[in-house]
């Protein structure tokens, strides 16, 4: 099985990276950036919304 990743993008200081959506928070959790420290919803640091269903995916599967 292929390991799937999600990209993600900071919305205060806009640093991009990816990471493994079972390694996240849920969507609705708190998430922190690694770089500026910024707290959001993790969904809001998802990419596009294709990031944002397989981070949800992954999670439930």
């Amino acid at each position: 099985m292929n390991e799937a990743f999600v990209q993600l993008l900071c919305p205060a200081c806009e640093k991009d990276w990816e990471d493994g959506p079972t390694d996240l928070p849920a969507a609705d959790d708190g998430f922190t950036c690694p770089d500026c420290g910024t707290e959001r919803r993790t969904a809001e640091f998802m990419r596009t919304d294709r990031d944002l269903e397989l981070l949800k995916e992954m999670q439930t599967a």
